[in-house]
């Protein structure tokens, strides 16, 4: 059961809040579309994690079809990955009850971004703290071998692990101890902000000109890029150390051309027409994602409904399995069972 031969299974899920990132699609989610054809995929709408936070039960909504569309308009195809919203899946929920009974506070209190996040909030909810494990039930369910993570979440993977160990140790093997996913070296690391190449792009930055959406029209990209952070002098060179904002604009063109970061530097010899460049190759990226996403849209709420139902059926298929052998294990009685 524990050995499921040379299957690579991926489980990776993203909060519904508003939009993807160039920074989500340049540095994971383009290699998702990769990753579908060679592993067994999960890619979810995490919406129950987004409730840790308050939320407008109507932004929530729209933001989780939302991303469901975005997914499909990056490239993740339905017919060869799963793509599903974790609540329409309510074994994730009832295993992380479970494994949080296996779980303890002092590990919870360790996680450093619940340390970061509670001193943000003036009210701490109790999900806020035990969400790293359900995340770990989110990942378990499915005997996951891989989950992309980035820094901020490999704390997470890391109790993720210890307590699958924990359980198999006690009641025997039943869960896979997930790796993390490393993907293939990309030029330069991560998308960093536009307006503090120190800080990872993000858009819970309240800075909107921080961060470029996959959405956002060609116009707005070119404005965005115009007026990111440079550095002193005329020179287009990488050099994270001294020039972290001309290194980011680089590292952007250089994954959405294909060319070195060598073959840029040696190309200009000021920063408008280079900025001009960058703006051009992000905007030619960003050209057959938006089609793709309109015809989402012009497609109707019946399509993604559809979609999303299918891969609701198909995930819990494999959760609710999982789920009542860790049931049977931890000594619950099954319903309707003497």
């Amino acid at each position: 059961m524990h050995d499921r031969g040379h299957e690579m299974v991926v489980f990776s899920g993203v909060k519904p809040s508003g939009g993807l990132t160039l920074g989500n699609y340049l540095g994971a989610i383009r290699n998702f579309v990769e990753l579908q054809h060679r592993a067994r995929c999960y890619f979810c709408v995490v919406d129950l994690h987004a409730l840790t936070v308050p939320q407008d039960p109507e932004k929530l909504r729209a933001w989780t079809l939302d991303l469901a569309r975005l997914y499909m308009a990056c490239g993740l195809d339905p017919t060869v990955c799963t793509i599903f919203i974790q609540s329409h899946v309510p074994a994730h929920a009832q295993l992380s009850w479970l494994l949080e009974c296996m779980t303890y506070v002092g590990e919870l209190r360790r996680m450093t971004q619940f340390k970061e996040k509670s001193r943000q909030h003036e009210v701490v909810t109790t999900g806020l703290m035990t969400y790293p494990v359900l995340m770990a039930a989110d990942i378990l369910l499915y005997d996951a071998t891989h989950v992309p993570v980035g820094e901020d979440q490999k704390q997470h993977l890391e109790l993720c692990r210890d307590v699958a160990q924990r359980f198999n140790n006690r009641f025997g093997p039943t869960f896979v101890v997930p790796e993390p996913y490393i993907p293939p070296r990309q030029a330069g690391g991560r998308i960093m902000s536009l307006t503090d190449p120190t800080k990872k792009m993000a858009k819970s930055d309240d800075e909107p000109d921080s961060y470029i959406l996959l959405t956002d029209p060609p116009d707005v990209v070119r404005a965005k890029i115009r007026r990111a952070t440079t550095d002193a002098g005329r020179e287009v060179r990488y050099d994270p150390e001294e020039k972290p904002g001309i290194a980011n604009l680089m590292v952007i063109m250089s994954l959405c051309t294909g060319r070195s970061l060598e073959e840029i530097a040696g190309q200009y010899d000021g920063y408008a027409r280079f900025k001009n460049d960058v703006a051009d190759a992000v905007i030619a990226t960003l050209e057959p994602i938006q089609k793709r996403y309109r015809q989402q849209e012009e497609e109707g709420l019946a399509a993604i409904e559809r979609v999303l139902a299918e891969g609701a059926e198909r995930a819990e298929a494999v959760a609710s399995r999982k789920l009542a052998e860790v049931q049977e294990k931890m000594g619950l009685l099954r319903r309707g069972c003497p």
